[in-house]
């Protein structure tokens, strides 16, 4: 019996351990993940952000590419800022275009064929600040993707698209709002 009750004890005595050291961690976390993930705008002049449609003007076109982006990147500054979307005079404004949607050999195995294949996606962007114009710029972003060879690109298009879609508005996102 005794042996029991101080078998309890450890348990509850490490159990009040894990709690204290999540206690003491996960403020820190909250605090690392919010700064992180912010935008820092000065919502007292930014109110409004326009964000144009970004048609595909690649030699390649895979007609769901430009929906997939155009929702990614709203949805960005939706769920991040507390901006209210514009069709036309927005405090800020983002528009471009997709310029290239490519697929290179990555790497060549022993037999001489393809054994990766990279994809690469890039969306030129211009984005105006109507409060401040210094921060106005155009720029091209870019991100790649990776498939065996041995698989057709229809196969994991979707998925890849969307992979390089989420990298390339996060992209756009920090060099608009979050300043880093």
């Amino acid at each position: 019996m005794a042996s029991k009750n101080k078998a309890l004890r450890t348990i509850r005595c490490r159990a009040m351990q894990a709690c204290l050291l999540l206690l003491c961690i996960l403020p820190v976390a909250c605090k690392v993940e919010y700064r992180f993930n912010g935008a820092s705008i000065d919502y007292t002049t930014t109110k409004t952000i326009q964000i144009d449609n970004f048609p595909i003007r690649s030699a390649y076109v895979w007609p769901p590419m430009q929906s997939i982006f155009q929702n990614k990147l709203t949805d960005i500054y939706a769920h991040q800022t507390k901006l209210r979307q514009v069709k036309k005079n927005g405090d800020l404004q983002l528009a471009g275009e997709i310029v290239s949607f490519d697929q290179f050999n990555k790497s060549i195995s022993s037999d001489g064929y393809s054994s990766q294949v990279q994809l690469k996606m890039t969306v030129n962007v211009r984005f105006v600040n109507n409060n401040k114009h210094a921060d106005d710029f155009e720029r091209q972003f870019s991100a790649t993707a990776s498939y065996d060879a041995s698989q057709q690109l229809t196969a994991v298009q979707e998925e890849l698209v969307t992979q390089m879609t989420k990298d390339i508005t996060e992209q756009i996102f920090n060099a608009t709002v979050a300043n880093w």
